[in-house]
Protein backbone atom coordinates (compact mmCIF):
# COMPACT_ATOMS: atom_id res chain seq x y z
CA UNK A 1 0.00 0.00 0.00
CA UNK A 2 1.35 3.39 -1.30
CA UNK A 3 0.85 6.16 1.64
CA UNK A 4 -0.06 9.17 -0.39
CA UNK A 5 1.22 12.97 1.25
CA UNK A 6 0.81 16.23 1.11
CA UNK A 7 3.38 18.64 2.10
CA UNK A 8 2.80 22.21 3.29
CA UNK A 9 5.69 24.20 4.15
CA UNK A 10 6.17 28.40 3.31
CA UNK A 11 10.11 27.77 3.03
CA UNK A 12 10.17 26.16 -0.26
CA UNK A 13 13.83 24.84 0.20
CA UNK A 14 12.48 23.15 3.03
CA UNK A 15 9.25 21.59 1.49
CA UNK A 16 10.99 20.49 -1.41
CA UNK A 17 14.08 18.84 0.43
CA UNK A 18 11.23 17.10 2.46
CA UNK A 19 9.30 15.95 -1.15
CA UNK A 20 12.46 14.57 -2.42
CA UNK A 21 13.50 12.52 0.33
CA UNK A 22 9.80 10.70 0.20
CA UNK A 23 9.62 10.27 -3.16
CA UNK A 24 12.82 8.10 -2.76
CA UNK A 25 10.68 5.34 -1.22
CA UNK A 26 8.77 2.75 -3.22
CA UNK A 27 5.96 3.24 -0.27
CA UNK A 28 5.28 6.90 -0.35
CA UNK A 29 3.89 9.16 -2.69
CA UNK A 30 4.22 12.87 -2.35
CA UNK A 31 0.64 13.74 -4.39
CA UNK A 32 0.86 17.56 -3.58
CA UNK A 33 2.78 20.27 -1.91
CA UNK A 34 1.68 23.81 -0.41
CA UNK A 35 3.01 26.80 1.13
CA UNK A 36 0.28 27.82 3.32
CA UNK A 37 -2.46 26.75 5.12
CA UNK A 38 -5.35 27.61 3.20
CA UNK A 39 -3.01 25.63 0.42
CA UNK A 40 -2.84 22.73 2.08
CA UNK A 41 -6.84 22.21 3.60
CA UNK A 42 -7.77 22.56 -0.71
CA UNK A 43 -5.53 20.31 -1.55
CA UNK A 44 -6.64 17.80 0.92
CA UNK A 45 -9.39 18.27 -0.14
CA UNK A 46 -9.56 17.32 -4.07
CA UNK A 47 -6.77 14.52 -3.61
CA UNK A 48 -7.81 12.99 -0.02
CA UNK A 49 -4.15 12.02 0.83
CA UNK A 50 -3.22 9.31 3.52
CA UNK A 51 -1.36 12.07 5.59
CA UNK A 52 -0.74 15.78 5.44
CA UNK A 53 2.69 16.67 7.09
CA UNK A 54 2.17 20.38 7.67
CA UNK A 55 4.40 23.15 9.10
CA UNK A 56 3.07 24.76 12.22
CA UNK A 57 3.88 28.01 11.36
CA UNK A 58 2.45 29.15 7.93
CA UNK A 59 1.46 33.07 6.75
CA UNK A 60 -2.19 33.12 6.83
CA UNK A 61 -4.05 29.79 7.80
CA UNK A 62 -1.00 28.66 9.93
CA UNK A 63 -0.61 24.56 10.92
CA UNK A 64 -2.60 23.95 13.29
CA UNK A 65 -5.82 25.38 11.89
CA UNK A 66 -4.93 23.64 8.52
CA UNK A 67 -4.81 20.45 10.64
CA UNK A 68 -8.37 21.08 12.33
CA UNK A 69 -9.88 21.29 9.03
CA UNK A 70 -8.40 18.59 7.34
CA UNK A 71 -8.94 16.09 9.97
CA UNK A 72 -12.44 17.43 10.52
CA UNK A 73 -13.35 17.38 6.70
CA UNK A 74 -11.87 13.96 6.13
CA UNK A 75 -13.22 12.33 8.89
CA UNK A 76 -9.72 11.15 10.19
CA UNK A 77 -9.12 9.54 6.81
CA UNK A 78 -6.32 12.10 6.18
CA UNK A 79 -3.88 12.28 9.10
CA UNK A 80 -2.12 15.31 10.18
CA UNK A 81 1.44 15.13 11.04
CA UNK A 82 3.39 18.52 12.35
CA UNK A 83 6.52 19.71 11.79
CA UNK A 84 8.17 22.15 14.35
CA UNK A 85 11.39 23.63 15.37
CA UNK A 86 12.72 22.55 18.39
CA UNK A 87 12.34 24.35 21.86
CA UNK A 88 10.87 27.52 20.29
CA UNK A 89 7.27 26.78 19.25
CA UNK A 90 4.76 26.78 21.73
CA UNK A 91 1.65 25.58 19.72
CA UNK A 92 2.78 21.72 20.04
CA UNK A 93 0.11 21.13 22.52
CA UNK A 94 -2.72 23.15 20.30
CA UNK A 95 -1.85 20.84 17.56
CA UNK A 96 -1.62 17.81 18.80
CA UNK A 97 -5.56 18.46 20.50
CA UNK A 98 -6.66 20.30 17.38
CA UNK A 99 -6.17 16.66 15.83
CA UNK A 100 -2.98 16.02 14.39
CA UNK A 101 -1.59 12.69 15.28
CA UNK A 102 2.20 13.82 16.32
CA UNK A 103 4.86 16.10 15.19
CA UNK A 104 8.57 15.93 13.82
CA UNK A 105 11.52 18.31 14.24
CA UNK A 106 12.12 20.15 10.75
CA UNK A 107 15.73 19.23 11.02
CA UNK A 108 14.58 15.64 11.46
CA UNK A 109 16.45 12.67 10.09
CA UNK A 110 16.04 10.94 6.85
CA UNK A 111 15.06 7.82 8.54
CA UNK A 112 13.08 9.56 11.73
CA UNK A 113 11.30 11.03 8.80
CA UNK A 114 10.63 7.83 7.13
CA UNK A 115 9.44 6.01 10.39
CA UNK A 116 7.15 9.14 11.84
CA UNK A 117 5.64 9.40 8.44
CA UNK A 118 5.10 5.83 8.33
CA UNK A 119 3.90 5.15 11.70
CA UNK A 120 0.81 7.93 11.34
CA UNK A 121 0.01 6.82 8.40
CA UNK A 122 -0.64 3.52 9.90
CA UNK A 123 -3.38 4.90 12.32
CA UNK A 124 -0.76 5.33 15.39
CA UNK A 125 0.47 8.80 16.98
CA UNK A 126 3.78 9.52 17.17
CA UNK A 127 4.96 9.96 20.61
CA UNK A 128 7.78 7.78 21.14
CA UNK A 129 10.54 10.84 21.50
CA UNK A 130 10.91 11.94 24.91
CA UNK A 131 10.41 15.26 23.24
CA UNK A 132 7.42 14.67 22.40
CA UNK A 133 5.79 14.14 26.29
CA UNK A 134 8.03 16.49 27.71
CA UNK A 135 6.53 19.01 25.29
CA UNK A 136 2.78 17.92 26.03
CA UNK A 137 3.16 18.09 29.18
CA UNK A 138 4.43 21.82 29.52
CA UNK A 139 1.58 23.27 27.79
CA UNK A 140 -0.85 20.40 29.28
CA UNK A 141 0.18 22.51 32.91
CA UNK A 142 -0.17 25.56 31.13
CA UNK A 143 -4.37 24.53 30.83
CA UNK A 144 -4.46 23.01 33.86
CA UNK A 145 -5.90 26.43 35.33
CA UNK A 146 -9.02 25.72 33.50
CA UNK A 147 -10.85 22.25 34.99
CA UNK A 148 -11.18 19.78 32.27
CA UNK A 149 -14.54 19.00 30.82
CA UNK A 150 -14.30 15.20 32.08
CA UNK A 151 -13.13 13.48 34.83
CA UNK A 152 -11.79 9.26 35.15
CA UNK A 153 -15.37 8.35 37.31
CA UNK A 154 -16.56 6.35 34.32
CA UNK A 155 -13.56 4.69 34.02
CA UNK A 156 -12.55 1.26 36.01
CA UNK A 157 -9.13 1.15 38.28
CA UNK A 158 -7.35 -1.07 35.17
CA UNK A 159 -8.12 1.64 32.75
CA UNK A 160 -7.26 4.33 34.65
CA UNK A 161 -3.65 2.58 34.97
CA UNK A 162 -3.87 2.09 31.52
CA UNK A 163 -4.04 5.50 30.75
CA UNK A 164 -1.47 6.43 32.59
CA UNK A 165 1.18 3.95 31.32
CA UNK A 166 -0.30 5.52 27.84
CA UNK A 167 0.77 8.92 28.94
CA UNK A 168 4.26 8.28 29.85
CA UNK A 169 4.96 6.49 26.84
CA UNK A 170 4.72 2.58 27.46
CA UNK A 171 3.82 0.74 24.45
CA UNK A 172 1.26 -2.17 24.34
CA UNK A 173 3.91 -5.32 25.00
CA UNK A 174 5.36 -2.54 27.92
CA UNK A 175 1.84 -2.00 29.31
CA UNK A 176 0.92 -5.99 29.44
CA UNK A 177 4.60 -6.97 30.76
CA UNK A 178 4.34 -4.40 33.65
CA UNK A 179 0.41 -4.99 34.51
CA UNK A 180 1.43 -9.23 34.47
CA UNK A 181 -1.71 -9.32 31.54
CA UNK A 182 -1.78 -10.04 27.65
CA UNK A 183 -1.68 -7.85 24.74
CA UNK A 184 -5.23 -8.94 23.78
CA UNK A 185 -6.30 -7.49 26.93
CA UNK A 186 -4.44 -4.01 26.93
CA UNK A 187 -6.10 -3.71 23.56
CA UNK A 188 -9.03 -4.39 25.15
CA UNK A 189 -8.46 -2.10 28.05
CA UNK A 190 -8.15 0.50 25.31
CA UNK A 191 -10.40 0.30 23.16
CA UNK A 192 -13.00 0.73 26.11
CA UNK A 193 -11.00 3.95 27.77
CA UNK A 194 -11.33 5.80 24.00
CA UNK A 195 -14.48 4.40 23.47
CA UNK A 196 -15.74 5.94 27.22
CA UNK A 197 -13.52 9.16 27.14
CA UNK A 198 -14.37 9.85 23.10
CA UNK A 199 -10.42 9.71 22.65
CA UNK A 200 -9.30 9.43 19.00
CA UNK A 201 -5.41 8.19 19.29
CA UNK A 202 -2.90 7.63 22.14
CA UNK A 203 -1.91 11.73 21.49
CA UNK A 204 -5.09 12.33 22.98
CA UNK A 205 -4.36 9.63 25.34
CA UNK A 206 -1.74 11.50 26.69
CA UNK A 207 -3.15 14.98 26.72
CA UNK A 208 -6.21 13.77 28.31
CA UNK A 209 -4.12 12.22 31.31
CA UNK A 210 -2.24 15.53 31.66
CA UNK A 211 -5.21 17.63 31.87
CA UNK A 212 -6.58 15.25 34.34
CA UNK A 213 -3.20 15.30 36.35
CA UNK A 214 -2.33 11.52 36.18
CA UNK A 215 0.79 12.72 34.85
CA UNK A 216 2.69 15.53 36.18
CA UNK A 217 5.12 17.85 33.74
CA UNK A 218 8.44 17.49 34.63
CA UNK A 219 8.13 14.09 36.95
CA UNK A 220 10.16 11.22 36.20
CA UNK A 221 8.83 8.80 33.80
CA UNK A 222 8.92 5.07 32.59
CA UNK A 223 8.14 5.17 29.29
CA UNK A 224 9.66 2.49 27.22
CA UNK A 225 10.78 0.72 30.45
CA UNK A 226 9.48 -3.20 29.93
Amino acid sequence: MVIRVLVADDQAVVRTGFVALLNTQQDIEVVAEAEDGTGAVRLAAELRPDLALLDIRMPGMNGIEAAREIVAASGGATRALMLTTFGLDAYVYEALAAGASGFLLKDATFPELLHGVRVVARGHALLAPEITQRLIGEFARQRISCPPDRSVDGLTAREVEVLVLIARGLSNADIAARLSITDHTVKTHINRLFAKMGLRDRAQAVILAYELGLVVAGAPGRGGQG
